[in-house]
């Protein structure tokens, strides 16, 4: 796929990284774009830093704020489930 730019590209790459999420062989963390002829400049998606538990910050790359890991709806039926943040959400404006 292309894009216009390098953070649309980043967007659609972090997209279709999230919609892909159930398959196992896939590592969100390691989703890059790159620039068409510059193939070996790698630009990061996602942060991918290593959290309490053993999870993957899923925020994009360069976010601002501290790593969390987003809230799934198997988090949001558990109140009990441990969450990095109670404020996590898929729509955290970090993220975009």
């Amino acid at each position: 796929m292309t894009s216009t730019d390098l953070p649309a590209a980043q967007l659609l790459a972090r997209t279709l990284a999230r919609s892909l999420h159930f398959l196992p062989e896939l590592l969100p963390g390691e989703t890059a774009v790159s620039i068409e002829g510059e193939q070996a400049v790698q630009h990061r998606v996602f942060c991918d830093r290593l959290l309490d538990g053993g999870r993957r910050c899923p925020l994009k790359a360069g976010h601002i704020g501290a790593c969390h890991r987003i809230a799934t709806d198997a988090d949001r039926d558990n109140p009990e489930a441990d969450r990095s943040s109670p404020d996590a959400d898929r729509d955290n404006p970090d993220d975009e």
